[in-house]
């Protein structure tokens, strides 16, 4: 079909501004996407708050199967899209520790899923141990770089990191009260991350600060 006299001129335009800027003629401004970051806040805490019950002795062991749901669907795959997201939201912080907390929920499941059985009896505390000091030292240094954040998730991964060198700890040595006060500082996190979620999620809705959350200095 012949292009008319106005596409005519729109094309001559766009290839005059491709010659004064080469980029100007493929430039493409992404929609903006909503904040992932209280998803994988709310997703944290809940899965959290459930395993912390159970370490902290106030559930009974039997019910724990109850953990691995929330595990795979929402501390796991729901952390990492909301890590998926943050990527796209050029937030590195939030990028690394959405998918890898999303990814340590996915571990854990198809750990107790999967191969658990297959680790001898006296292997396991030590396995599960080294497994959480790991995610230990990995937490220690994410909260350094969350001292530029907001007080509340600097909150989150001050206590996150004490409930995984206790726990770590406590499993790899039998230790059944070290294991249950990891449990009641896992409570703890667990409670600080859903104030850090709801203080964004409602910042977020109502359009201005409703409950304190202060941004830590850059």
């Amino acid at each position: 079909m012949e292009a008319t006299a106005a596409d005519r001129a729109a094309r001559i335009t766009r290839e005059r501004t491709a010659d004064v800027d080469p980029t100007a003629a493929t430039a493409v401004t992404a929609p903006a996407i909503a904040d992932p970051g209280p998803l994988g806040l709310a997703a944290f805490a809940l899965t959290t708050f459930v395993l912390s019950m159970f370490n902290a002795g106030l559930m009974g062991s039997g019910g724990e199967p109850v953990v691995l749901g929330l595990a795979l669907a929402y501390g796991g795959i729901a952390q990492v899209l909301a890590g998926m997201w943050e990527f796209r939201n050029n937030n590195t912080f939030g990028a690394v520790a959405f998918t890898s907390f999303g990814a340590f929920w996915l571990s854990y499941w198809a750990f107790v899923e999967f191969f658990a059985e297959s680790v001898p009896a006296k292997d396991v505390g030590h396995a599960v141990g080294l497994y959480l000091i790991g995610w230990g030292i990995f937490t220690a240094y994410m909260l350094v770089a969350s001292m530029r954040t907001t007080a509340a998730v600097c909150l989150v991964f001050a206590l996150l990191t004490a409930t995984f060198f206790l726990l770590g700890i406590g499993n790899a040595g039998a230790h059944t009260t070290i294991i249950h006060i990891g449990g009641w500082v896992g409570l703890a996190t667990a409670v600080a991350a859903w104030y850090a979620s709801f203080s964004a999620v409602v910042k977020s809705t109502f359009g201005h600060d409703v409950i304190p959350n202060p941004p830590l200095h850059r």
